[in-house]
């Protein structure tokens, strides 16, 4: 390598670092975005993706409007949802107990339980972008925590039903 070389890449090298110390200097100048938690509230969780929780009817907000089709866990990508709805009873076992099976199933348009596991769900959005009736939505719950990974399957129904009555 020439000393004429050497000197270009030592030009290049310094304008590179000069741009990337401007780009820093003017963030270093912008007021602060992080929050420090707990001594400050966060204010905008508009646009906080939480897991996913269940819509409730309008006129019944302890009903979802989901009419379980099974759509959501086919979008889902990391297997996190699951629909049980009862298994219509066989001819003469009408007093059988009620059993439940994966959604879709025939005749049957409400779900008996919708169950997420957040531990395995991505927040990829797909279960409710294909939901034809909207019945899926993200929480705004940022402080779910637990100790144990079995506290992050959450019983969508049970969910709705808690927040109809705190309503």
């Amino acid at each position: 390598m020439s000393v004429s070389e050497l000197f270009e890449e030592a030009r290049t090298g310094l304008k590179s670092l000069f741009v990337g110390l401007g780009i820093t200097g003017k963030a270093f100048c912008q007021p602060q975005v992080t929050v420090i938690y707990p001594k400050e509230e966060v204010d905008n969780l508009s646009t906080f993706r939480g897991h996913v929780e269940l819509v409730g009817k309008e006129d019944d907000p302890s009903v979802p409007r989901c009419v379980a089709c099974g759509a959501c866990v086919k979008a889902c990508p990391s297997d996190c949802l699951t629909i049980l709805c009862p298994v219509p009873a066989k001819e003469g076992q009408e007093d059988a107990p009620v059993v439940m099976g994966p959604a879709p199933q025939k005749g049957s348009k409400t779900p008996g339980a919708v169950i997420v596991d957040f531990s395995l769900c991505s927040l990829c959005g797909q279960c409710a972008k294909t939901c034809p009736v909207d019945s899926l939505r993200f929480s705004d719950n940022p402080y779910m925590v637990a100790l144990d990974r079995k506290e992050f399957r959450i019983d969508l129904m049970a969910r709705l039903k808690r927040q109809a009555e705190e309503e």
